[in-house]
């Protein structure tokens, strides 16, 4: 079960479920290209191998790297609060009420505007969010905030 859907509250509704974007397996896929790249012009120069294989272990480790982070990172805004939870093993959850909010940043690189990924800071009376970076649709969380 989700770490959200066990502690929503009597009542409280979901209004944004998120987490962060699918992007962050690139280095893992370029890992895995480049050892494609290496296996095949590996023919005329064998010790390619050995830089084909380090490539490829590289690889498969960031893939599992960025897919348990993807699968364990939890972002969502309800009608009472902001939750967000990240953590397979060591977890670590943070949650701000809707009152306490004062302010939405997003910030977003021109490949972010392009593939909809941004980093979200909130802003609380008296203390800020953790940074959230790489969200997934952030101008959509962002609006789940405010919208309040």
């Amino acid at each position: 079960m989700r770490y959200i859907d066990e502690i929503l509250q009597p009542g409280e509704t979901v209004l944004f479920d998120g987490t962060i974007h699918w992007l962050i397996y690139v280095p893992g896929l370029l890992f895995l290209l480049g050892a494609a790249a290496a296996f095949a012009s590996a023919a005329p120069f064998p010790p390619l191998i050995f830089v084909a294989a380090i490539l490829l272990l590289l690889g498969f480790v960031t893939l599992l790297q960025a897919w348990i982070r993807r699968i364990t990172t939890e972002i969502a805004v309800t009608d009472r609060r902001i939750i967000y939870k990240h953590g397979l093993i060591r977890r670590r959850t943070i949650e701000m009420n809707m009152e306490k909010v004062e302010s939405v940043d997003v910030s977003q690189s021109i490949p972010g505007r392009i593939f909809n990924y941004g980093d979200v800071l909130i802003h609380g009376v008296g203390v800020g969010f953790e940074p959230l970076h790489m969200v997934d649709e952030p101008i959509k969380l962002r609006n789940a905030i405010i919208a309040k």
